[in-house]
């Protein structure tokens, strides 16, 4: 791992990476690729520390992704920590982060089952516009919601 992260982010890393290891075969991934190849997970802007759960479950994503092939809907944004057992568990921050989505284009946000109670008390309808916020309580959910089945394009290239 690299890229500056704080000891709570390479702890979520890390349960990531085993995470997705014990799923390995369901997701279509060959568990010996663990054997045969090391994972490297560099989180840019080196200089910035960085710290915390929350990326957790983006990180398993991105490594299912990466080694099975099923890209991951552009669309979407999500945030959360991961267990071992997969797992979501709620996350602070959960207004700024998705304002920031918002910011940036994101269409729908991923969030922990446990934090709808913030997004109800945090978030007025007016500041989501047409963001759509869901809800997942297990990476299987999330893996549901949000990767693109093994060959589909995504939406962006669907449209290019």
């Amino acid at each position: 791992m690299t890229g500056q992260l704080g000891s709570v982010m390479q702890e979520s890393v890390q349960a990531a990476l085993t995470w997705v290891r014990a799923q390995a075969s369901s997701f279509g991934i060959d568990p010996d690729i663990f054997k045969q190849s090391d994972v490297h997970v560099h989180v840019p802007s080196g200089a910035i520390p960085k710290d915390g759960p929350s990326a957790g479950v983006t990180v398993a994503m991105a490594l299912i992704s990466t080694l099975s092939g099923r890209r991951v809907n552009p669309e979407f944004a999500m945030t959360g920590e991961i267990t071992l057992t997969g797992l979501i568990l709620p996350v602070g921050g959960i207004k700024e982060k998705i304002l920031a989505a918002k910011r940036s284009g994101i269409r729908h946000v991923v969030v922990p089952a446990e934090n709808e109670v913030n997004v109800k008390e945090e978030l007025k309808t007016e500041q989501l516009g047409d963001l759509k916020i869901h809800f997942a309580r297990t990476m299987e959910d999330l893996a549901q919601m949000v990767l693109l089945p093994a060959g589909e394009p995504d939406a962006q290239t669907k449209s290019t």
